[in-house]
């Protein structure tokens, strides 16, 4: 076995304690291995030990990395989304995670009813409201909310999150139970259940799990350290 088939078999049955711990079932967390910055040959290894389920954070990386593996893979773009890149992005991933802004999201509508998609989306929250990071203000996320939710051609599948960095996986317990109050109190306003929490990675997923998360995105725990990009 390769050494990402090894941190990939390691990784999911940590997830899988993780969410046996939390009480929940195994259907219940996705584990998405963030392949961004990482060359085809080295994706092509978790694909080969199995796994599915990937995320980028470039549109251009998946242009190149989505046609050139099996077409029975699931791809989540889990970077912000340029407003330029919305036509690529939107027939290439089956989720975008990183929608962070209404402007954003009618755009997003137009150009999906011209394309005839109907696109899969995570709202990104930026849950600690800290200054330097890209996201919806949790209130100003709930004024906007009935706008969003009347976009015909949008699906909003949850929220993703990245909760301030700490040292300590503990100390994102509270962002991370933030969000899922945040979208438990949504569903209202979108008369639909909101199943979907995008939320923990490498070093934070087990705590993300025991408060919801319904996917992780966990990259150097799976293929390494990054290369420089």
């Amino acid at each position: 076995m390769s050494e990402v088939a090894d941190n990939l078999a390691r990784v999911v049955a940590e997830v899988d304690e993780a969410t046996q711990k939390a009480g929940r079932a195994k259907e219940d967390v996705k584990l998405m291995a963030v392949s961004k910055t990482w060359p085809v040959e080295h994706v092509k290894l978790a694909v080969d030990a199995g796994h599915k389920v990937f995320g980028e954070n470039k549109v251009q990386e998946g242009e190149v990395k989505v046609p050139a593996l099996p077409g029975d893979l699931e791809w989540h773009m889990v970077g912000h989304l340029q407003r330029n890149k919305v036509r690529k992005s939107l027939p290439l991933f089956d989720y975008l995670h990183g929608v962070d802004s209404l402007k954003l999201l009618k755009y997003m509508n137009g150009m999906a009813r011209e394309l005839n998609l109907f696109p899969k989306v995570f709202l990104q929250v930026n849950i600690g409201e800290e200054s330097q990071k890209n996201g919806f203000l949790p209130n100003d996320l709930k004024e906007v909310v009935e706008e969003i939710a009347a976009l015909q051609q949008i699906s909003v599948e949850g929220l993703m999150c990245i909760p301030p960095a700490a040292e300590n996986p503990e100390e994102g317990r509270k962002w991370f139970a933030d969000a899922r109050e945040l979208r438990d109190s949504l569903e209202i306003s979108f008369g639909k259940k909101l199943s979907g929490l995008s939320m923990g990675m490498s070093s934070d997923y087990a705590v993300a799990i025991e408060e919801g998360a319904t996917i992780v995105r966990v990259g150097s725990s799976i293929f390494g350290k990054r290369t420089k990009h």
